[in-house]
């Protein structure tokens, strides 16, 4: 029984309680996930799963045996920044930077939602087959990521930069 995290197999913990959240930070020693309320209300402890966004503190690590798992440590190429990760770096979407992590894997978890034409609360035309990702529709697809430092300015420049090419 293995989890993938961040293309590496890693077992999965013995007790099956414990939350993705901690098996990253405590078992794998992945801190870049951060845990903020722990009950799924701010979105700091977002990853992917599978390419989808989840948040780690409300999922059990045993729930994804066999899955695949990418924290932001996993988000760059060889080396290279995630173009999301870039831009927030180029457009200061980051203060003390805690909420940063789970504001780029939302981001990059979102861009996929996007091009699958998932539709979002103020998404106006429910049948359409394309999204356009304007200010209103980011905006809401990250209402779940919450920034305590309000850089909110720099987040959604930077998430239309980092996903200019992906979300066409």
């Amino acid at each position: 029984m293995s989890i993938t995290i961040n293309g590496a197999a890693a077992p999965l913990p013995d007790d099956p309680r414990v939350s993705l959240l901690d098996y990253l930070r405590e078992h794998r020693h992945l801190h870049g996930t951060k845990k903020g309320c722990d009950q799924g209300a701010c979105g700091a402890c977002t990853v992917l799963v599978d390419g989808e966004r989840i948040l780690s503190c409300l999922a059990l690590a045993v729930q994804y045996e066999g899955r695949s798992v990418t924290t932001i440590e996993g988000l760059g190429d060889g080396g290279a920044l995630h173009p999301v990760q870039q831009a927030f770096i180029e457009h200061d979407g980051l203060q003390c930077g805690y909420c940063t992590p789970g504001q780029i894997c939302s981001a990059v978890g979102m861009a996929e939602e996007v091009r699958r034409g998932v539709p979002s609360y103020v998404t106006p035309d429910l049948a359409a087959e394309a999204v356009r990702l304007d200010h209103d529709e980011l905006r809401e697809r990250m209402s779940g990521n919450l920034c305590r430092c309000s850089a909110y300015n720099g987040i959604v420049a930077a998430i239309r930069e980092g996903l200019a090419e992906a979300v066409r």
